[in-house]
């Protein structure tokens, strides 16, 4: 699955450039440590923007599309950010024949973002994911750390209630 690069406007703060700059300064003298750079920029942002990609690139004397091409070959990395409430719908076999996909349908619909994409609002954030290891609960979707199973299409509703804060 291509990753998908975020709509929305970077909002990187100070704070946030002064530590990646202080950790690109740390690491920058061995090209090596690039994966560790990366790792550390998406701890400070959540993700990795392509401002952040031209930071480290410039900072570390690294091409551009070498950070790029990482960032899109590591499933670790993400393009873009995650919201308050990350969502999770497992389309692995025995979810998606127990129902998975229509889910995913209906949650992208009812949130207007597709996979790997965060609402404006930076509310919700919406993936698909392989396995999460509970088949026995199919078809199962995350929040955050919550996890519901035997899912229909009509608990998304009641689902989504629950986080409007």
């Amino acid at each position: 699955m291509k990753k998908k690069i975020s709509k929305l406007p970077f909002a990187g703060t100070p704070e946030q450039e002064a530590q990646l700059k202080q950790v690109i300064e740390e690491f920058k003298h061995d090209k090596s440590n690039l994966m560790v750079v990366m790792q550390k920029a998406q701890d400070i942002y959540g993700y990795l923007p392509f401002e952040v990609q031209e930071m480290i690139s410039e900072g570390m004397e690294v091409p551009l599309e070498k950070i790029y091409g990482v960032a899109t070959f590591y499933a670790q990395f993400s393009l873009s950010p995650k919201g308050k409430y990350n969502i999770s719908v497992c389309l692995g076999t025995a979810c998606y024949v127990k129902g998975s996909g229509p889910i995913f349908e209906k949650l992208s619909e009812k949130l207007g973002i597709g996979a790997d994409e965060c609402t404006p609002d930076g509310k919700f954030s919406l993936n698909a994911c392989r396995c999460i290891g509970a088949c026995g609960l199919a078809p199962v979707m995350t929040v955050n750390d919550e996890v519901y199973g035997r899912l229909t299409v009509d608990d998304i509703d009641t689902i989504l209630e629950k986080y409007k804060d």
